[in-house]
């Protein structure tokens, strides 16, 4: 590799790894929210100028939608991280915790997507089949080994998670939904009894037809 080569490619692996720094910063400060929530609040975390930033994602609308889709990319990973940890139902509340993270993130800059969102029909699929499809997973494991309700859809767990988050607006509300998403899950667990109950009960006697 000649110096004119290395030259040319150092600044590429300086602007990805600047584009990173902008995004992770942003997640931070977006989750946070409040009216600290601004782009200079993002550069400075971040470490680099708000001329670096504008370089990246011209409009605020690109940095929004940029976070979004690398929130959703990392909830994907991480369902497919857990597929193979221990306790189904242990991994399956550690997603939905981590989704609730996503939530505040996405709570920091709703005005933003919902413009973002009713321009982008592509985004709008594109997040909802993410997560469907990493929930589904952990909650399929769960449910065959007759640890968790079967009568529960990932789209069920999606919605109860998302109107909690939102029902809640006053600040520390993340630690008010992660309590309220403990009892949730325990709620949804097919509880011992229930199966012991269930493996040892007898069928039911054929009626005898009485005689005239």
């Amino acid at each position: 590799m000649d110096d004119h080569t290395d030259q040319i490619r150092k600044p590429r692996a300086d602007a990805v790894r600047n584009r990173e720094r902008v995004l992770e910063a942003a997640r931070a400060v977006f989750n946070a929210g409040g009216p600290e929530a601004s782009l200079e609040a993002v550069a400075k975390r971040a470490g680099v100028g708000i001329g670096t930033l504008y370089r990246h994602f011209p409009a605020r609308e690109d940095l929004y939608e940029a976070v979004y889709r690398r929130e959703v990319e990392q909830l994907s990973v991480l369902a497919e991280q857990l597929k193979t940890a221990k306790d189904p139902v242990d991994a399956l509340r550690r997603w939905l915790r981590s989704a609730v993270e996503f939530v505040a993130t996405k709570k920091g800059m709703s005005a933003a997507l919902a413009l973002t969102f009713q321009s982008s029909s592509e985004l709008a699929a594109f997040s909802m089949d993410r997560l469907t499809k990493a929930i589904g997973t952990l909650l399929d494991r769960a449910v065959a080994a007759g640890q968790m309700r079967a009568d529960v859809s990932p789209d069920d767990l999606l919605r109860a998670l998302i109107g909690m988050c939102y029902m809640h607006d006053q600040p520390g509300w993340q630690r008010s939904v992660l309590r309220m998403l403990d009892v949730f899950v325990d709620g949804l667990r097919v509880q011992p009894d229930v199966k012991a109950k269930a493996r040892t009960a007898k069928p039911a006697k054929p009626a005898v037809k009485q005689k005239r």
